[in-house]
């Protein structure tokens, strides 16, 4: 069986109560739930981990090594200046699928910046919910073709 880690970094745990006009009414559970039931539906597990510590980030995605196929992460505030993460995500041998909730583009200049951005895959940013559905499509398709 294929296995995902989806990983999420600082103040996501207030999802649907932090600033509900930039990262909508959805919960963090909600956010798990859409990727673990696509992911599930076509044969992968799904390891989440949610964490306002940076080296929890980093000690989890040291331990994906040889243990999943992909990584999901939204790093939070850690996406503009973390180059622990961006290391240790440069140790990790599958696709890297880094998620945003809100578009980082268009909202102030130090979000414009993202050190996770240079070791992932691909990017999705500015599409709620439906990004991480389409990380989930996406990372199920990644890890079956490994």
């Amino acid at each position: 069986m294929s296995s995902i880690l989806l990983l999420h970094g600082p103040n996501l745990n207030l999802l649907g109560q932090r600033e509900p006009a930039i990262y909508g009414s959805h919960t963090l559970a909600d956010y798990v739930k859409v990727v673990r039931t696509l992911a599930e539906d076509r044969g992968c597990a799904v390891e989440d981990l949610q964490s306002n510590h940076e080296g929890d980030l980093v000690d989890a995605i040291h331990a994906a090594r040889g243990r999943h196929d992909v990584i999901i992460i939204n790093a939070g505030a850690l996406t503009h200046y973390s180059w622990s993460v961006h290391d240790a995500l440069g140790a990790f041998e599958g696709p890297i699928i880094e998620v945003h909730i809100s578009n980082p583009h268009a909202r102030e200049p130090f979000r414009r910046t993202s050190v996770v951005a240079p070791k992932a895959t691909c990017t999705i940013v500015g599409l709620g919910l439906r990004g991480y559905e389409i990380a989930a499509r996406v990372a199920t398709t990644r890890s079956s073709q490994r």
